[in-house]
Protein backbone atom coordinates (compact mmCIF):
# COMPACT_ATOMS: atom_id res chain seq x y z
CA UNK A 1 0.00 0.00 0.00
CA UNK A 2 3.02 2.33 1.12
CA UNK A 3 4.65 1.40 -2.40
CA UNK A 4 1.78 1.85 -4.21
CA UNK A 5 0.87 5.77 -2.62
CA UNK A 6 4.50 6.68 -3.16
CA UNK A 7 4.32 5.95 -6.83
CA UNK A 8 1.43 7.86 -7.40
CA UNK A 9 2.71 10.82 -5.63
CA UNK A 10 5.80 10.35 -7.92
CA UNK A 11 3.74 10.39 -11.13
CA UNK A 12 2.11 13.39 -10.30
CA UNK A 13 4.90 15.51 -9.26
CA UNK A 14 6.80 13.93 -12.71
CA UNK A 15 3.79 15.23 -14.79
CA UNK A 16 3.26 18.29 -12.81
CA UNK A 17 7.00 19.08 -13.53
CA UNK A 18 6.56 18.18 -17.00
CA UNK A 19 3.83 20.72 -18.04
CA UNK A 20 6.04 23.44 -16.27
CA UNK A 21 9.33 22.43 -18.20
CA UNK A 22 8.47 23.34 -21.65
CA UNK A 23 9.50 27.30 -21.71
CA UNK A 24 9.07 29.40 -24.60
CA UNK A 25 11.78 32.16 -25.30
CA UNK A 26 11.22 35.67 -27.29
CA UNK A 27 12.86 38.55 -26.92
CA UNK A 28 16.18 37.17 -24.22
CA UNK A 29 13.23 36.02 -22.13
CA UNK A 30 11.65 33.02 -21.31
CA UNK A 31 8.24 31.98 -20.10
CA UNK A 32 6.74 28.79 -19.50
CA UNK A 33 3.59 26.94 -21.63
CA UNK A 34 0.72 27.81 -19.62
CA UNK A 35 1.69 31.86 -19.46
CA UNK A 36 1.57 31.79 -23.29
CA UNK A 37 -1.71 29.85 -23.34
CA UNK A 38 -3.08 32.19 -21.00
CA UNK A 39 -2.12 35.18 -22.93
CA UNK A 40 -3.40 33.46 -26.50
CA UNK A 41 -7.05 33.06 -24.59
CA UNK A 42 -6.70 36.82 -23.49
CA UNK A 43 -6.20 37.82 -27.34
CA UNK A 44 -9.14 35.78 -28.11
CA UNK A 45 -11.27 37.39 -26.27
CA UNK A 46 -10.31 40.89 -26.98
CA UNK A 47 -10.81 39.96 -30.75
CA UNK A 48 -13.67 40.80 -32.48
CA UNK A 49 -15.16 38.06 -35.46
CA UNK A 50 -14.09 40.93 -38.19
CA UNK A 51 -10.98 41.40 -36.77
CA UNK A 52 -7.69 40.59 -39.09
CA UNK A 53 -6.07 38.14 -36.96
CA UNK A 54 -2.64 39.84 -37.79
CA UNK A 55 -4.11 42.88 -36.14
CA UNK A 56 -5.19 41.32 -32.59
CA UNK A 57 -5.26 43.30 -29.52
CA UNK A 58 -2.50 46.44 -28.76
CA UNK A 59 0.59 45.07 -26.15
CA UNK A 60 -0.24 48.37 -24.65
CA UNK A 61 -3.68 47.31 -23.86
CA UNK A 62 -2.50 43.80 -22.95
CA UNK A 63 0.33 44.67 -20.76
CA UNK A 64 -2.09 46.95 -18.82
CA UNK A 65 -5.03 44.29 -18.44
CA UNK A 66 -4.66 42.75 -15.02
CA UNK A 67 -5.26 39.19 -15.93
CA UNK A 68 -1.68 39.04 -17.93
CA UNK A 69 0.86 36.37 -16.40
CA UNK A 70 2.97 37.94 -14.09
CA UNK A 71 5.77 36.40 -15.72
CA UNK A 72 5.29 38.27 -19.04
CA UNK A 73 5.26 41.67 -17.38
CA UNK A 74 9.06 41.87 -17.93
CA UNK A 75 8.46 41.96 -21.62
CA UNK A 76 5.78 44.96 -21.27
CA UNK A 77 9.13 46.96 -20.46
CA UNK A 78 11.06 46.37 -23.10
CA UNK A 79 11.04 48.04 -26.55
CA UNK A 80 8.64 45.96 -29.60
CA UNK A 81 6.69 44.49 -26.25
CA UNK A 82 3.26 44.65 -28.99
CA UNK A 83 5.34 42.59 -31.56
CA UNK A 84 6.53 40.51 -28.83
CA UNK A 85 3.35 39.64 -27.29
CA UNK A 86 2.02 39.23 -30.94
CA UNK A 87 4.20 36.59 -31.75
CA UNK A 88 3.86 35.03 -28.00
CA UNK A 89 0.15 34.91 -29.11
CA UNK A 90 0.66 33.09 -32.35
CA UNK A 91 2.66 30.29 -31.47
CA UNK A 92 1.46 27.04 -32.50
CA UNK A 93 0.99 25.66 -28.71
CA UNK A 94 0.28 22.23 -30.06
CA UNK A 95 2.97 22.07 -32.12
CA UNK A 96 5.45 23.57 -28.86
CA UNK A 97 4.05 20.81 -26.50
CA UNK A 98 5.89 18.24 -28.48
CA UNK A 99 8.86 21.13 -28.90
CA UNK A 100 8.88 20.89 -32.45
CA UNK A 101 8.53 24.61 -32.88
CA UNK A 102 12.20 27.19 -32.72
CA UNK A 103 10.98 29.03 -29.75
CA UNK A 104 10.19 26.07 -27.72
CA UNK A 105 12.77 24.27 -25.11
CA UNK A 106 12.83 21.83 -22.38
CA UNK A 107 10.77 18.53 -23.56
Amino acid sequence: MKITLACIALLVLVVGRSTEAVQVEENGLSFSLEAVKRLQEMFESVRTPLQNPRLRASSPSMCEEPMLPQELLPLCKQKGASASLARLAMVPLDVCEICAFAACSGC
